[in-house]
């Protein structure tokens, strides 16, 4: 695996030899069980995968690499970077703009751009269109391209799909970035739909299966599929995608619903005319991140925190996960914590910031699940645990509880 160039404010004290003596002991990632600090009034089950993943840390090498080499030229990035608010804000402190926001809503007109300047495409990638547009322009779309390598694959998976008559499925979130560019290169080759979840899915297979009104098909799914969708002819072969950042498990649940669904319509002998084999289309560090977050469900604690973007669709499926055995709190830093007791929560249903007053318990000593998303650096989970033994006063020093750790 490539070591990137990032920050060194990135990186941090604790979270990093954590991880280096995981990967030490672990080179084939078979253990997916929490790593444990102890300090003594109060413990961390860190989860064994979170944080920067190998998209995240190559766009950040290329975003940085395009600061250092037009040090005269204007940048700016398409959308946020990745979802996360203090990468975002340390690239806007260097004079990067944006020219959208994560929605697709234009911040800075195209008419303002010309060919000297750089665009920097996020590790989400972007759209056919918007590729076009810059092009137009004279901006070359190539240079500063962050677009994470397992959402090309997706892409490429796509493109043989529809290459082989087939319609593609993909299992995302329509308005996030990474779908709506999935989305418009899929469309090149392929009829596309996409579904939120597998209830949408459960729909799907209505229609595919004639217990509901073709006539309904285009108010139902409004805005998920491609232009000239024909369901009588579009649902008779096909294959799933997803978006890199969902529940492993839920795409490989839509998957095998479908599966059965074709198999009642064509037979099972038939099943390989119908539906393609698109399990390795998966992203291995999501699996891993997710994978790892099972692993911390096996342990008993008193609460658990997430650190991310409230936008980040990955850091979203950790706390869903999560708050199933645990109460869970959903931070982006450590700012979000004001003492023992009061904290600033996102509320991934009524998506908005609670501020609640339970956060600590006064039972001692106090056992805690950390975890966070793949765009949050390790030098914010440091700031968590550190704000958090400032307010418990731990009977272990950080440097005794990481040698204890590391021995």
């Amino acid at each position: 695996m490539k070591n990137f160039e990032i920050p060194d404010f990135y990186r941090s004290p604790i979270i990093s030899k954590v991880k280096a003596k995981r990967k030490l002991e672990d080179p084939r990632k078979k253990d997916f069980s929490p790593s444990v600090l102890d300090f003594g009034t109060v413990r961390f089950f860190i989860a064994r995968h979170f944080g920067f993943c190998y998209g995240v840390e190559n766009a950040i090498e290329i975003s940085y690499k395009a600061i250092a080499e037009n040090p005269e030229k204007r940048i700016f990035l398409l959308s946020q970077m990745i979802h996360n608010p203090d990468v975002n804000e340390d690239l806007m402190s260097h004079g990067i703009r944006f020219i959208q926001d994560t929605d697709g809503s234009q911040l800075i007109s195209w008419e303002e751009l010309d060919s000297d300047d750089i665009v920097i495409i996020p590790a989400f990638g972007t759209t056919v269109e918007i590729e076009n547009i810059l092009r137009e322009i004279g901006v070359n779309v190539s240079k500063y391209n962050t677009t994470c390598p397992f959402v090309e694959k997706v892409w490429n998976r796509s493109e043989r799909l529809g290459k082989d008559d087939h319609t593609v499925i993909i299992h995302g979130k329509r308005n996030h970035e990474e779908t709506r560019a999935t989305f418009s290169r899929s469309l090149q080759n392929a009829p596309t739909i996409i579904l939120k979840d597998i209830q949408e899915a459960e729909i799907l297979g209505e229609f595919i299966l004639g217990k509901r009104k073709i006539s309904d098909f285009p108010a139902v799914f409004e805005g998920k599929y491609s232009h000239n969708f024909q369901p009588e002819r579009d649902l008779i072969k096909i294959g799933v995608v997803n978006q890199t950042t969902m529940l492993a498990h839920e795409t490989e649940e839509i998957s095998d619903y479908l599966r059965g669904i074709m198999v009642q319509k064509f037979g099972d002998e038939a099943i390989k005319n119908h539906l393609a084999d698109t399990r390795d289309t998966l992203c291995y560090a999501t699996n891993d991140n997710q994978t790892a977050t099972l692993g911390l469900l096996e342990k008993e604690a008193d609460l658990a925190i997430v650190i991310g973007g409230y936008n980040s669709s990955n850091t979203t499926h950790l706390v869903e996960l999560l708050e199933k055995k645990f109460k869970t709190f959903f931070i982006t830093s450590a700012n979000e914590i004001h003492s023992e007791k009061e904290i600033n929560s996102f509320d991934i249903h009524a998506e908005k910031i609670v501020g609640l007053t339970d956060f600590l318990p006064s039972n001692r000593p106090i056992s805690i699940i950390l975890t966070s998303g793949a765009s949050c650096p390790d030098s914010i989970v440091d700031g968590v645990i550190q704000r958090i033994l400032d307010l418990v006063k731990p009977s272990l020093s950080a440097e005794k509880a990481l040698h204890n750790f590391l021995r």
